[in-house]
């Protein structure tokens, strides 16, 4: 029996899922890793240590199994995108820390541009906003900061990838320095239209073609691992940012079907089929996949604080010891007695794109409790995900009848059915939440000819739906307050 290995690689955790032929899960290994704050707004990761946790996790999965590298069909990579590593070529060290997609430290040079006029250039080639979350300001950052860079870079001594990249350059052993077209789609520097890095872009944010990655489809045989750690002879057959990995992994394959993923971050997308739609209200036009030749785009907003909010009532507040207590302690109270929580802990996402909010609680009185800030917190991730939900239908012009969701914290009832209360939809959410890692592992078992897409079809099932319940008038009352509260976040800093 063979197998396929999806690699998940995740903002806060690296993972390794071993996949049979019925597309089930047969073995699971996590590992978290530290996060790195050097000043207020900066977010890094240690790049070697997600090479060793990733590597350490699909040892473990194999060990679960007693299963050789030879019991693996093929491998499909999904990652925490735009996150940038930098590394030397010849030593495949990383010339600095990882600059993760969180981090804020290049707003100003983001708003320099902006001021300059070029933003309407940029979406239109590659369908973002001029905004520090995307790599292009961090490649800078690094190669005007760190010493030697930009010199080494020129000569083409230095290697770029997002982490999807970085992962394959270390199981390759360095014979590959690959992306794909969904990650190269959140560089700043890829035309989508046009599918190559964009020269115009490379000279905006001034940097050298020679460090950029070869960009693949999401779904083809790339090489062989090389790398003892992991095994030797393997095939690489898939590439995707997590996003787009979980839409492929809801089996959103068709035209205005849409997905929301709970984890770090929460991250609404719709899939637009084989056209770019312009959007009115700054959402995101990315690629979401290529399969052969055939490119299938999408609409994306992006919520900075989803899941991560729980974890900073779990590591900074200490509410609770585990994440999974919030559902409880939430629950324990009837609602969130007045309380609004806008967790712009990193500025906000879409539609506002305010690098310069911060996050704030209104409406604490002396009744206020630990499960009412709890809920209030469970409650501001439904509401970001209904903002971007209610710009998009205006984008597209047609209602949203069901959204899949899927990520950790759609295990939680109480938000999925808020959800649903909030945002007027079912909710849909699948027998199989890990579809992000799913996602990247149904592109490798095609590349492989391990699954056909009549299978694939047939292994997704729906485990539970959540339809809308509240009256009309309490989610007015609900949205008017959310909506008072996050007009006082903006534009904080100075």
């Amino acid at each position: 029996m063979t197998y396929i290995l999806a690699i998940d690689q995740g903002t806060s955790s690296s993972r390794c899922i071993l996949y049979n032929q019925e597309a089930q899960p047969v073995a699971v290994a996590q590992r978290e890793f530290p996060q790195i704050y050097p000043k207020p707004g900066w977010v890094e990761h240690d790049a070697e240590m997600i090479w060793r946790s990733q590597a350490a996790v699909f040892q473990a999965v194999l060990q679960q199994q007693n299963l050789s590298p030879s019991g693996i069909a093929a491998i499909g990579i999904t990652n925490q995108r735009e996150t940038t590593v930098i590394w030397d070529r010849s030593t495949g060290k990383p010339i600095y820390n990882a600059i993760v997609w969180q981090d804020r430290r290049t707003a100003g040079e983001c708003l320099r541009l902006k001021n300059a006029g070029y933003e309407p250039v940029v979406q239109a080639k590659t369908g973002l906003l001029l905004d520090a979350y995307f790599s292009a300001t961090k490649i800078k950052w690094l190669l005007d900061h760190v010493e030697g860079a930009r010199d080494k870079a020129e000569r083409g001594e230095l290697a770029f990838g997002t982490i999807d990249c970085w992962l394959v350059w270390n199981l390759s052993q360095g014979e590959l320095h690959i992306t794909d077209v969904s990650n190269a789609s959140r560089t700043l520097l890829y035309n989508i239209e046009q599918l190559r890095w964009d020269e115009e872009l490379l000279a905006l944010f001034d940097i050298p073609a020679a460090i950029l990655p070869t960009v693949k489809s999401s779904s083809e045989i790339y090489g062989l691992t090389r790398n003892a750690e992991t095994g030797i002879g393997i095939p690489i057959a898939a590439l995707a940012g997590d996003q787009q990995a979980a839409l492929f992994g809801q089996l959103c394959h068709q035209p205005g079907m849409a997905k929301c993923t709970y984890g770090t971050g929460s991250f609404l997308m719709m899939n637009t089929g084989t056209k770019i739609p312009a959007s009115k209200h700054r959402l995101l036009n990315t690629i979401a996949w290529q399969i052969g030749d055939q490119v299938t785009y999408a609409l994306e907003g992006s919520v900075f604080m989803g899941g991560a909010v729980m974890q900073w009532l779990r590591d900074g507040l200490l509410v609770f010891k585990d994440t999974s207590e919030s559902e409880n302690l939430a629950a324990s109270v009837s609602d969130n007695g007045g309380i609004y929580f806008v967790p712009a802990l990193t500025g906000l996402g879409a539609p506002h794109w305010d690098s310069n909010a911060r996050g704030a609680i209104f409406g604490i009185t002396r009744g206020t409790s630990q499960a009412h800030l709890t809920r209030a917190a469970l409650e501001s991730i439904a509401f970001q995900v209904d903002e971007v939900l209610q710009t998009m239908v205006l984008d597209c012009g047609k209602p949203v009848s069901q959204l899949r969701i899927d990520g950790g914290a759609a295990n939680n009832g109480l938000m999925a059915q808020f959800q649903a209360d909030i945002s007027g939809v079912h909710i849909i959410r699948p027998d199989n939440l890990e579809t992000t890692a799913l996602g990247a592992a149904y592109l490798a078992g095609l590349a492989a000819g391990y699954w056909t897409s009549e299978e694939l079809r047939e292994s997704w099932r729906i485990g539970q739906t959540f339809t809308p319940q509240m009256d009309k008038k309490q989610v007015e009352f609900q949205k008017h307050y959310w909506q008072k509260a996050i007009e006082r976040t903006k534009n904080w800093v100075d």
